[in-house]
């Protein structure tokens, strides 16, 4: 780990250290990712592979395998093999790996950081922010001697005592996104394996280098081997997850479509699942509203990222005079810098993919062509020196209705859609009739005005002048509605749920059946 180096320019090869290389990309002249099984990076015999695209430049960095069955098939027997061990080492020991593990993840947060702006695109303060949230759920995994604690009902009857014990599943699996390359998978396997559980993960193909560097700081903080594995692929590989009987439970980040069918395929198959997937969260604007808080925030919320943020405030709903302020919003948003994620003062980098850029340019025209005014057209950006990169700028819809395609679609992209009304009231029916329920935020300075809101907007995750309203992990992901199939949320104490099951135990000691012995004087202690 020592000589990890941080070289981050696009057109050099995917080598961003000594370590990386050698441990989990191949050193031939085309990298290829590797699996980790077992506790070792292993090169896949695949003959599928997916080209890995540099989003600034659209150069190939490395080729990430569709694993074979064999190696998936070896990935859920060494998870299950460890799972017979680790479930029976103590929390004690479990905490301190996981404070190891804390600590190595600070060390190395630049250098994760460097990965992500290489593979996703994000700019280097956001890959920056992007670890630093998964490693706060780390963090909180240390607290877990306090998180699985059972309960207890002393004298329930004569000489009758019942307690219920949290205990682990069995092996788990993860199946993560590209926009968060850290912070999801950090979401799952430390939560998972800190109560017990071993982790089979596929991260996403698009993205994979910051979970294999978190593999490998994995065993670096003294995770038995097999207790986490790492698995690549597509369809075949989230069939196989869905499927494999010796699975027991599914955590998922992502689309909406993959999530409805991984929730469905893997319940049918007895399987907790708990799937997070798309979203379309609102911003209300008062006219009371501290208006440079507002707009400033309401534009990083909308923009950061490229918009490729589940929690992204991509519709901003203004409420009476507050409309007055949307030529304001638009001169923010404009001057925004649009750049390769490396690069000094980048606002926001480049879309996941041609694909992704193609997705966005049409879901904008689609507005145009129903009728929404183009306060702001990004799809014609250009970054010097990336030409070929998947940039979109800052792009602003103003006037959509709720029956356009734009509004009733995540775009998923750095545009902001915005709507007026005359009263809360409006702007509260508005929300409540969109199907999704991730996340909302409204800005004000009136008090009853804000505890209207909360209590009567049907969303699971509100922020009152907090724009992207993201749950510390004391706490959990919220999300509600369209945006959540499960019933049991990430992280926190519905994490610590999701990864246990109760056992409940009724017990009788007679009072009569006591044995008296000589009382014992040394200083007990606990072993």
């Amino acid at each position: 780990m020592a000589g990890m180096v941080r070289v981050l320019h696009p057109r050099q090869c995917l080598r961003l250290s000594t370590w990386l290389g050698v441990r989990f990309y191949s050193n031939s002249s085309a990298p290829t990712t590797k699996l980790f099984i077992d506790g070792q990076f292993v090169e896949s015999k695949t003959k599928e592979w997916i080209d890995l695209h540099n989003p600034a430049t659209n150069e190939v960095i490395t080729r990430v395998p569709k694993s074979t069955p064999n190696e998936m098939e070896a990935a859920v027997s060494s998870a299950k093999e460890a799972f017979t061990d680790w479930s029976n080492t103590t929390i004690l020991s479990r905490q301190q790996i996981m404070f190891k593990y804390q600590d190595l993840i600070k060390k190395h947060l630049k250098d994760l950081a460097a990965s992500i702006t290489k593979e996703q695109g994000k700019t280097l303060v956001d890959a920056e922010g992007d670890v630093m949230r998964g490693l706060q759920v780390v963090e909180h995994c240390c607290s877990i001697t306090s998180l699985q604690l059972g309960e207890t009902l002393p004298g329930i009857a004569k000489d009758m005592d019942t307690m219920t014990y949290r205990l682990p599943l069995g092996v788990t699996a993860g199946i993560t996104p590209f926009n968060f390359p850290a912070m999801i998978p950090l979401w799952m396997f430390p939560m998972s394996l800190v109560c017990g559980n071993t982790m089979v993960m596929k991260p996403s193909e698009r993205d994979p280098g910051a979970c294999m560097m978190l593999m490998e700081l994995a065993n670096e903080a003294g995770f038995p081997k097999g207790t986490v594995n790492v698995i690549h692929g597509q369809h075949e590989a989230v069939n196989f997850i869905c499927d494999h009987p010796a699975i027991r439970a599914i955590s998922f980040v992502g689309s909406d479509t993959a999530g409805k069918y991984i929730y469905e395929r893997g319940s049918i198959n007895g399987k907790r699942v708990q799937a997070n997937m798309g979203a379309k969260n609102h911003g209300v604007i008062m006219p009371d509203a501290n208006k440079e808080h507002s707009l400033n925030q309401l534009v990083g919320a909308a923009f950061g990222a490229a918009g490729q943020r589940c929690m992204a405030l991509s519709t901003a709903i203004f409420v009476g005079e507050s409309k007055k302020w949307i030529p304001e919003l638009v001169e923010r948003a404009k001057k925004l810098k649009v750049n390769a994620g490396h690069e000094p003062n980048a606002d926001l980098g480049p879309l996941i993919s041609p694909q992704a850029k193609q997705r966005v340019c049409d879901l904008v025209q689609s507005g145009v062509s129903e009728g929404a005014d183009l306060l702001l057209d990004g799809r014609g950006v250009k970054v010097p020196g990336y030409e070929k990169g998947n940039f979109v700028g800052p792009t602003v819809l103003h006037n959509v209705k709720p029956n356009m395609k734009c509004y009733t679609e995540e775009i998923f992209g750095p545009v902001l859609v915005s709507m007026e009304v005359d009263t809360i009231d409006e702007a509260i029916d508005l929300i409540n009739s969109n199907p999704y329920g991730n996340g909302t935020a409204i800005f004000t300075t009136n008090g009853a005005t804000a505890r209207k809101y909360t209590q009567q907007i049907d969303v699971g995750q509100v922020g009152v002048n907090v724009p992207i309203p993201v749950p510390l992990p004391m706490f959990s992901f919220t999300g509600s509605r369209g945006s959540f199939r499960g019933d049991t949320n990430f992280y926190g104490k519905q994490g610590v749920q999701f990864y246990t099951q109760v056992k409940t135990v009724t017990q009788m000691w007679r009072e009569d059946d006591v044995t008296h012995t000589k009382a014992a004087t040394a200083m007990p202690v606990m072993r």
